[in-house]
């Protein structure tokens, strides 16, 4: 069991960095509020305050497939792997957030990061679970 916990360490500090990135999106858009002066519930009005809102809600929307395919990854195959696959999608989303933030039309690349972190995570999760059938 000391073994199995000592490599998750990775996968779990990952997911820290993870949900440290969560919290900053999201006090991105608090301060987009404050500076625009637009308040819940509203989501629009102010184009600073729409980019932080849609960093926000993507982040979110792809760290929801994210995390359980680092663990699945992590749990069946590497833990090691996983943590890097979690590394580089942290690195991917802020690459995506500062570029949407300052001109949506460059957010493609850390997007495009994105979608392959998740996907290869996935399948090397999948990959990792269908052994155990074999």
């Amino acid at each position: 069991m000391e073994g199995t916990q000592h490599a998750l360490t990775w996968p779990a500090l990952a997911t820290l960095g993870i949900t440290l990135l969560f919290f900053l999106v999201t006090f991105n858009v608090g301060r987009q509020r404050m500076a625009t002066k637009i308040g819940p519930p509203f989501t629009s009005g102010h184009p600073m305050l729409e980019r932080a809102y849609r960093v926000q809600m993507n982040t979110l929307e792809w760290g929801a497939m994210l995390l359980p395919s680092m663990w699945i990854c992590a749990l069946f195959l590497s833990p090691c792997w996983a943590a890097v696959g979690g590394g580089v999608w942290i690195v991917a989303r802020a690459w995506y957030a500062l570029s949407y933030m300052k001109d949506p039309e460059t957010r493609l690349k850390g997007f495009f990061l994105n979608i392959a972190c998740v996907a290869v995570l996935f399948l090397a999760g999948l990959w990792g679970v269908l052994r155990q059938f074999v």
